[in-house]
């Protein structure tokens, strides 16, 4: 780029919980000529099977996102901000009443927003069922991509209730379509019951690996991180974290809360040592702010957001 990054509102002049309602208060893609990252907020839960309110999430996100500094990751050593151009691009118009329209809708808005190899996307849900047309837009740039999710569940269940395409059932959809690099893909966090063996039976067959969140109690962060990097290589990657991750204790706003999850440390310190991966898109979903505590899922989740935008910046360098 020829000019310098337009950043943050600066936390020094305008007091945080005051000025513009970006992600962060970030420049709003209107505002720039071009840019390198850009925040989509995707308001879509017609995919979620047991409680709605997912499609509030970007402005929940983006509210909380105001207790960011993001000047400086310390962590990560970066200053996305001033290094590369990340613009909030506002939310993807999308119906509530029709998943497949939905799906349309979201990959022609993603694709407008990437544009091209050398932009990223980050989309805010919404329900998990944004990431199916997110990776069908960036197959179209990058072509097969490695998949690293972080869930309670696997998300590569068959239908529900008759339909192909929810929030339980994409990265089946995904495999199908010859989205995923096989054998590249990796869920972290699992836990909870499921329908029957089958279903990680089916699971292993389409080439992915679990970690589940009982694993971390006996191999550790590091081990996990490792089995992580080893599996995705430097093929590019799509991080989607689903904040139901997290232990209920750490994020009760969301749809489908599991006992047994990830710490909010637990989560970020294994996010903050995957540095090194060709990271090209990355989603956050299932933050449902109406079952939220002071603002707990949803700081959550603009951390992660915050951590998202700071391992691209650290990939690019």
């Amino acid at each position: 780029m020829t000019t310098g990054p337009i950043g943050a509102v600066p936390a020094t002049e305008v007091p945080r919980y005051a000025g513009k309602a970006t992600f962060a208060r970030i420049a709003d893609i209107h505002e720039v000529a071009d840019y390198d990252i850009a925040i989509l907020g995707v308001p879509f839960d017609g995919g979620t099977s047991y409680r709605p309110g997912a499609r509030f999430g970007p402005m929940a996100v983006r509210q909380a996102a105001r207790t960011l500094r993001p000047g400086f990751h310390v962590e990560l050593g970066v200053a996305p901000l001033r290094t590369v151009q990340v613009v909030d691009a506002g939310d993807v118009t999308v119906t509530p009443y029709d998943i497949e329209t939905a799906c349309t809708q979201i990959q022609a808005h993603a694709t407008e927003i990437l544009g091209g190899a050398d932009r990223r996307i980050i989309s805010i849900g919404g329900d998990h069922t944004i990431a199916l047309p997110n990776l069908r837009a960036l197959h179209a740039v990058h072509g097969p991509v490695a998949l690293v999710h972080f869930d309670a569940h696997l998300d590569t269940w068959d239908t529900y209730f008759a339909a192909p395409v929810t929030h339980g059932t994409i990265f089946r959809r995904a495999f199908e379509e010859g989205l995923l690099v096989e054998d590249h893909s990796i869920h972290i966090g699992i836990r909870g019951p499921i329908y029957d063996r089958a279903d990680l039976d089916d699971d292993a067959r389409m080439g992915f690996r679990i970690i589940r969140a009982g694993d971390l109690d006996i191999v550790g962060i590091d081990a996990a991180v490792d089995a992580v990097k080893r599996r995705v290589g430097d093929t590019p990657v799509y991080l989607s974290v689903d904040i139901d991750v997290l232990d209920p204790a750490f994020a009760p706003g969301t749809g489908t809360p599991e006992s047994g999850g990830l710490s909010a440390r637990e989560l970020l310190g294994m996010l903050r040592r995957l540095n090194g991966l060709n990271l090209v898109g990355a989603d956050v979903v299932e933050v449902a702010p109406a079952y939220d505590h002071a603002e707990i899922t949803s700081v959550a989740a603009a951390t992660v957001v915050f951590d998202l935008v700071s391992l691209m910046v650290r990939g690019s360098g």
